[in-house]
């Protein structure tokens, strides 16, 4: 079966990523676009669609510069509600489609998606598959504009 979705816990995922908006506290706006940024690069690389779930019952926090896409969903959890449990829910609702990768460092979430038919990943591995990812994407870049460069050069 094909990757359906990759589902994120959104703060897990920037507390193992320091880099994005280094001073910023993990949980501000900043940060959170950072990491959105990062991955929407990401998605643009592999082209996996991507949900990523902050805890935030908190409404203030809910502003942000960057738009939810089915490309790229952002959601936040209500009074209540966590961001495990709407990830788990996604990944036992979407199994039937394909399989889905679980981003997290909380192995109960870990193991419970994996119950229910999902993958997981740690986020320091999920942080090096993105790395991964874009510079390969950057070297195909450099290597096709060399070679339209050779190719314009050859045709003047």
């Amino acid at each position: 079966m094909a990757l359906v979705r990759i589902l994120i816990d959104g703060y897990s995922l920037l507390h193992s990523w320091p880099e994005l908006a280094p001073g910023k506290p993990r949980y501000s706006q900043t940060a959170r676009e950072e990491l959105l940024h990062q991955l929407t690069l990401y998605r643009d690389a592999v082209g996996t669609p991507i949900t990523v779930v902050f805890d935030g019952a908190n409404a203030d926090i809910k502003l942000s510069s960057v738009e939810s896409t089915p490309e790229l969903e952002i959601l936040f959890s209500r009074a209540g509600q966590t961001a495990d449990q709407i990830i788990e829910r996604a990944a036992h609702r979407l199994s039937a489609y394909g399989e889905v990768l679980v981003i997290t460092d909380d192995h109960a979430e870990r193991d419970t998606v994996f119950s229910v038919g999902g993958m997981s990943a740690s986020c320091l591995s999920f942080i090096q598959m993105v790395a991964s990812a874009l510079s390969e994407q950057q070297d195909d870049i450099k290597h096709y504009n060399r070679s339209e460069r050779n190719r314009f050069n050859r045709n003047r």
